[in-house]
């Protein structure tokens, strides 16, 4: 039986999967990287910060995010991100992947087969 630390892995694992479909699902509205970490914790998706701004940066490079800074009333100044059109058709695209993804799932873990 895997217990303990192999369950954790295995669930870390399960998680990368999916973290891009999170992130991009939070991003229809422009948020900064710790309010988007929030608002991913509250789900019950929490990220570490470590995996959040390279993800970001990473998905800004490839054309799927829109960034900007923008002055704060007390703080230094945020930056935004939001999904631009490309991010947009990518996020309607990966979700009805899971929509699927998680049909088969849900199937094969009832016993049945697909």
């Amino acid at each position: 039986m895997v217990v303990g630390v192999e369950h954790a892995k295995f669930e870390q694992d399960l998680r990368k999967g999916v973290i891009v479909l999170a992130v991009l699902s939070q991003l229809r509205v422009a948020q900064y990287g710790y309010s988007l970490r929030q608002a991913l914790g509250k789900s019950g998706m929490p990220i570490e910060e470590g995996t959040l701004y390279p993800l970001l940066r990473r998905l800004e490079s490839q054309g799927l995010l829109a960034s900007e800074w923008r002055p704060e009333a007390s703080g230094p100044p945020r930056r935004y991100y939001q999904l631009n059109d490309a991010g947009e058709k990518l996020l309607d695209s990966l979700t009805e992947s899971w929509g699927s993804l998680a049909s088969v799932m849900d199937t094969l873990l009832e016993g049945g087969t697909s």
